[in-house]
C-alpha cells in the first residue's frame, strides 16, 4: 500500500488524461454526424475498444471532421 502512495502523484494525472481522452471523443462522436473516414458505429467501436490512448488519438487524427 505504501508503494502505491509513492506513485499516486504520477498516476493521478495519467488517470485524468485517460478519462478525458475517453469522454471527449465519445462526446464528439455522439454529437456530430460527419467524419473524415468511417461512420459513427466504427468510431465508437475504435474509441471504446482501443481506449488506452490509441483509439481517441486515432479518432482525432483520422475521423474528426474539421468544421
Amino acid at each position: 500500500m505504501n508503494e502505491l502512495m509513492e506513485f499516486l502523484p504520477f498516476l493521478i494525472p495519467l488517470i485524468i488524461a485517460q478519462f478525458a481522452l475517453l469522454v471527449w471523443p465519445l462526446h464528439h462522436i455522439l454529437t456530430h454526424n460527419t467524419y473524415k473516414r468511417g461512420n459513427r458505429t466504427l468510431w465508437l467501436i475504435v474509441v471504446i475498444v482501443l481506449m488506452n490512448y490509441v483509439g481517441p488519438i486515432l479518432y482525432f487524427l483520422l475521423g474528426k471532421e474539421d468544421a
